[in-house]
């Protein structure tokens, strides 16, 4: 809290003036203080309006309602510890005393639960054609279909601003106008979107060539098409720790063969699986990639994400996957179209 010494009030002074500093800060207390700053106690609007209630007039000393043992944290507390112990009190907001209990600052619990701004580029490939949805995407471009309330494209994107990612690409191609016409610049948004266009069929990793300069950090790049619940911050966070070139989001995919499968040797049964199911990972349409790694996307040709991360091991560059856990949906094909607008109101409400 940054103005934090604007509720700061000497014990002898009157509960209006408590609850006046309180309403002026936009506060819930007033940390109550000697000549030395430290603490003696809190008053609260709690506090005060249950001192009203027992009929305890505005002008009483604010020592007299005061909690005398409350909450705090010390200076050098980890931030991990300091929101332990305001979950746990439920408290939202708690004074930072320093070693000799005087009040160095005020910790508010909305502080530490807004994400990390992140200055890292994401690029969402919204260039496709979505031919497989057949008449839906004639009139309007896939990432464009509405999924619940809103265009899916709007869903993913605002997934990332509620995970502190500012700074967009958008790769358009077709009807590129819809898109730029719904997003703009993503001032409306609170975000910073700007446009690669390509002129021609890019892959899924061709339009990264078009990017007009290199980027300083690694970058996301996703697929415009996809519903899903994916924390971002801590991909981004994995690959940097991991120091690779690219890492690749993949989801596990199952599927039953519908037969009894037998296992032979030689021309004998060994044994006879009853409808095994099958699992593998698949790519997830959402990649991590560090700088160098666009050294070796070709330029202003079709190329796809796989073949980016088939040079980069070819040239020696580490690869790594990243498990995708929770709900994830391509909409590629009209039953998965229905099955993400029957879905959204369960997992994005």
């Amino acid at each position: 809290m940054k103005n934090w010494e604007d509720i700061l009030i000497a014990p002898h002074r009157s509960i209006r003036e408590a609850l006046l500093k309180i309403d002026a800060a936009g506060a819930q207390m007033a940390l109550v203080v000697d000549e030395q700053r430290r603490l003696l106690g809190t008053v609260s609007d709690g506090d005060i309006r249950r001192g009203l209630l027992k009929g305890q007039p505005l002008s009483d000393a604010v020592e007299k309602c005061m909690c005398r043992n409350p909450h705090s944290a010390h200076a050098d507390d980890c931030p991990d510890l300091v929101l332990a112990i305001m979950r746990r009190e439920k408290l939202h907001q708690m004074p930072v005393l320093d070693a000799d209990g005087k009040v160095v600052g005020m910790e508010i619990l909305d502080d530490y639960l807004l994400p990390t701004t992140r200055e890292n580029w994401v690029v969402l490939m919204a260039g496709g054609l979505g031919t497989r949805l057949g008449e839906l995407t004639k009139s309007m471009p896939k990432p464009m279909l509405h999924v619940g309330d809103k265009p899916l494209l709007e869903t993913i994107l605002r997934n990332f601003i509620d995970q502190g990612f500012r700074n967009f690409y958008f790769s358009v191609n077709y009807m590129a106008e819809i898109i730029e016409a719904h997003f703009g610049n993503g001032e409306c948004f609170g975000a910073n979107i700007r446009y690669v266009r390509e002129s021609k069929r890019m892959g899924t990793a061709g339009a990264l060539s078009l990017l007009p300069e290199m980027p300083a950090e690694p970058l996301i790049v996703a697929n415009g098409d996809l519903l899903a619940n994916i924390d971002y911050a801590h991909m981004l966070d994995s690959h940097v720790d991991a120091g690779v070139a690219a890492t690749m989001g993949v989801s596990e995919y199952e599927f039953q063969i519908p037969y009894g499968v037998v296992r032979e040797e030689n021309g004998y049964i060994q044994r006879i699986e009853e409808k095994p199911i099958h699992k593998s990972l698949v790519s997830a349409g959402v990649n991590v990639l560090s700088p160098a790694a666009l050294n070796h996307v070709p330029e202003n040709v079709f190329f796809d994400m796989p073949s980016l991360f088939e040079t980069l091991i070819a040239k020696g560059l580490k690869s790594r996957t990243y498990k995708v856990h929770g709900y994830w949906l391509d909409i590629g094909r009209i039953p998965d179209y229905q099955k993400a607008n029957a879905d959204f109101g369960l997992v994005f409400q």
